[in-house]
């Protein structure tokens, strides 16, 4: 991969959306939730005033409005400050 965040910012997957309910009920994509975790891909250097927690590997769980939706070469990632990510796990 060649995106490489800068300063505090953190690059994620997404975990996939659920495909079907607890009872078997296939969901239409037009009422899929977007996940609210995923696996930290690629981290930045931080800043001097903010270290950075996370690092490569970790799966996270973020806000339902953060990061920004980016394509990189056929897949789906978000880029987000550090800050909007609420916990790992």
């Amino acid at each position: 991969m060649n995106v490489k965040p800068l300063s505090d910012r953190v690059l994620i997957l997404p975990n996939p959306a659920e495909e079907k309910t607890a009872g078997g009920l296939i969901i239409p994509d037009t009422a899929k939730e977007k996940p609210l975790a995923g696996k930290v891909v690629a981290v930045g250097p931080g800043t001097s005033e903010v270290k950075m927690e996370v690092k490569v590997g970790d799966e996270v769980l973020y806000g339902k409005y953060a990061g920004t939706e980016i394509n990189v070469d056929g897949t789906d990632y978000l880029i987000m400050k550090q800050s909007d990510i609420l916990a790992t796990l």
